[in-house]
């Protein structure tokens, strides 16, 4: 699954505030929820039960909220760079600066998992990376998010 297939315009966030962990997933979620027309608490909720299992700060500054919830037709995306890094008790006890929200549908199995993989691998890229904590600008980091601006980079 691309990137294309599950972030939208709407869903990048390209200067998010948020002084902490829960601060930025409560925005996150209230986001997330007037998108897909869907209860902010459930979506909170999700997300910090996931949480508990462990941090999904997976270091070099990134983190990966994720669950998934009764009755969505499919995968959806969401991407907030951070005005300032925040802690999110990342695996590498580094301050989060870029965030990618992913939920699913409850039986998305290997979908879930491919599109976790595929945004890490993204994000992790050190240019990549670069290139998107240089830019404020929304669908600027649409294309860097989804590699649509690939052939059009000078």
């Amino acid at each position: 699954m691309a990137l294309i297939d599950l972030l939208t315009l709407p869903a990048v966030i390209p200067s998010l505030r948020a002084a902490s962990k829960k601060q930025a997933l409560q925005e996150l979620a209230s986001r997330a929820a007037d998108l897909l027309r869907r209860d902010e608490r459930e979506i909170f909720e999700t997300l910090n039960q996931r949480e508990r299992l462990g941090s999904t700060g997976v270091g070099h500054g990134i983190a990966i909220p994720h669950g998934k919830l009764p009755k969505m037709e499919r995968l959806f995306g969401m991407f907030a760079r951070l005005e300032k890094p925040i802690d999110f008790e990342a695996l590498d006890g580094e301050p989060v600066d870029l965030v990618f929200l992913l939920l699913a549908p409850e039986a998305a199995g290997a979908d879930h998992l491919k599109a976790l993989a595929r945004v890490a691998r993204l994000l992790r890229d050190q240019e990549t990376a670069g290139k998107i904590r240089a830019t404020r600008d929304p669908q600027a980091l649409l294309n860097l998010l989804t590699g649509t601006a690939a052939s059009n980079a000078a």
